[in-house]
């Protein structure tokens, strides 16, 4: 009898017209192809193989166990066939089982009905947005951004700024010295020099960047801050000049009620010399912990530059007036988002900077 429908055929039926060894062959890839086209999965595309070219239940390799039992002739008849078949087979397996891969692939295992990951993004610091801030006013008025060396000579640190050896200001500011002449600067007036010493004026420029002092750290120092000057040369500058400019700069960045007032000050590289304060922006004036009761927070020190400014670096102080001043991005920063300790701003607690995120 001949298999039914479904089922592999045998070959144990001998030589008998049913059995005929190149109809069983035939057979069987008929049965193959029929059966492949139903495969779903990696299981079941195992046990096809195992079915028909498995060593110990392979329908196939069944074929080739009983050819030693045939007459010559027809066992290189079969041979032939059950050859092209087993090559037939192997190929069509391999062609299913690279279509699982490329479909395992392609397959999202994605549940939509899940909710979705937050992505969190990361912040600009907020000494950094502060100095974002001071720079976007000062350019809309005109000023240059110009930045120098961190590392200088005590000419350009101090001589040039009318602070000699032996001059008692070196002692404000505690300076790193590297060696020689070569020092960490303690202040940004560096950049004003070497810009004056490379342009003619008028010029007005400002110069943000990082200092160094022998500070020890609390809630108003510490050792390297942010600092930011600013440097307006050209004829006929007066000190009405330099209050405007600045009493503009506090309104722009506290808002248009803020108050500023101008109280004496002394820096050697300017004469006459003013400390600026303005009202306290976390509390109106009022007074609360942050301006600690006054209404006022100190913002920077000013002052028409000195003429012995002027002669270091080759101006005439009879032809040529400006004004100069400079602020600590650090305090500026505590100031406009309500800091009471400026060393919050560097001791990295995620849960701090996370509030600057947009």
């Amino acid at each position: 009898m001949g298999a039914t429908e479904g089922e592999v055929p045998s070959v144990d039926q001998g030589q008998t017209a049913d059995g005929d060894p190149l109809a069983i062959i035939q057979q069987l890839q008929q049965q193959f192809e029929v059966e492949a086209e139903s495969i779903s999965d990696e299981a079941e595309l195992a046990e096809l193989r195992a079915r028909y070219l498995g060593r110990k239940r392979g329908a196939l390799t069944a074929v080739f166990d009983r050819m030693r039992s045939l007459p010559g002739e027809l066992r290189a008849q079969v041979g032939k066939q059950a050859n092209q078949a087993r090559q037939l087979l192997t190929r069509r397996l391999d062609e299913i089982s690279s279509a699982l891969a490329e479909g395992r692939d392609k397959r999202c295992d994605l549940d939509v009905s899940l909710p979705g990951r937050t992505v969190h993004l990361g912040s600009l610091h907020p000494i950094t947005l502060a100095l974002q801030e001071i720079e976007s006013v000062f350019t809309r008025m005109g000023y240059e951004v110009v930045e120098g060396p961190e590392v200088e000579t005590d000419w350009y640190n101090f001589e040039a700024l009318n602070i000699p050896k032996e001059h008692p200001a070196r002692d404000i500011q505690d300076t790193l010295y590297l060696g020689g002449e070569w020092l960490l600067r303690t202040h940004t007036s560096p950049v004003q020099i070497r810009t004056m010493q490379r342009r003619q004026p008028p010029l007005a420029i400002i110069v943000p960047g990082r200092v160094y002092r022998r500070d020890t750290p609390d809630a108003t120092h510490t050792p390297s801050f942010v600092q930011c000057e600013g440097l307006v040369v050209g004829p006929d500058i007066t000190m009405t000049d330099l209050k405007g400019t600045l009493d503009h700069f506090a309104k722009a960045l506290f808002g248009h009620e803020t108050r500023t007032r101008f109280r004496p000050g002394y820096f050697p590289f300017t004469e006459p010399s003013a400390e600026m304060d303005a009202t306290c922006p976390a509390c109106a004036g009022n007074g609360c912990r942050v301006c600690k009761g006054s209404g006022w927070v100190e913002m920077l020190g000013s002052g028409m530059v000195h003429p012995a400014v002027f002669e270091a670096v080759g101006y005439d102080p009879q032809t040529v007036q400006g004004f100069a001043f400079g602020m600590g991005v650090d305090r500026i920063a505590a100031v406009r988002y309500g800091i009471d300790d400026i060393r919050t701003l560097y001791e990295n607690d995620i849960r701090f900077l996370k509030q600057f995120a947009t």
